[in-house]
């Protein structure tokens, strides 16, 4: 697995593990059959993120706002998940899935991207990026169109 990792400032004993399978299972059911045969092209990232534990509640507000800023307005944005741990929901791993490399590019070009890297820059203790490959998917039939 090819990996692109940034880190700042990891505490050490800090174990990214659940937030990993938490991410790969919310991963196999975000694509569809169309999404699968456009997969070589995607880029996948993981990004794994200590937030000052005090500043976690306005940490979350400046995602959330920046992750529907990102999939209204930017096509090649295709999925956002955010996890915290549930012992420490100062710990969180964002599931990011870009058209392509081509998008994730534009995308962090955004004025909605450098507002959220702005607002967070005092909060974020420590960034982690890991590209991933996508190995398989699984996921249930929509019920309201019977496709998958």
């Amino acid at each position: 697995m090819k990996a692109f990792k940034t880190t700042c400032n990891m505490q050490s004993g800090c174990n990214n593990w659940p937030f990993l399978i938490i991410a790969i299972f919310i991963l196999t059911f975000s694509f569809t059959k169309k999404a699968m045969a456009q997969e070589k092209h995607q880029m996948v990232r993981l990004a794994k993120i200590q937030v000052d534990p005090s500043q976690v509640e306005k940490y979350n507000a400046a995602l959330k706002e920046q992750m529907a800023a990102a999939v209204d307005k930017e096509p090649g944005v295709l999925t956002y998940y955010a996890v915290a741990d549930k012992s420490d929901p100062s710990h969180i791993t964002i599931l990011e899935i870009y058209a392509d490399s081509a998008a994730y590019k534009l995308h962090i070009e955004t004025p909605h991207f450098k507002k959220y890297k702005e607002t967070v820059r005092h909060m974020v203790k420590s960034l982690e990026l890991v590209d991933v490959n996508l190995i398989a998917f699984a996921r249930k039939p929509d019920k309201e169109s019977g496709s998958q």
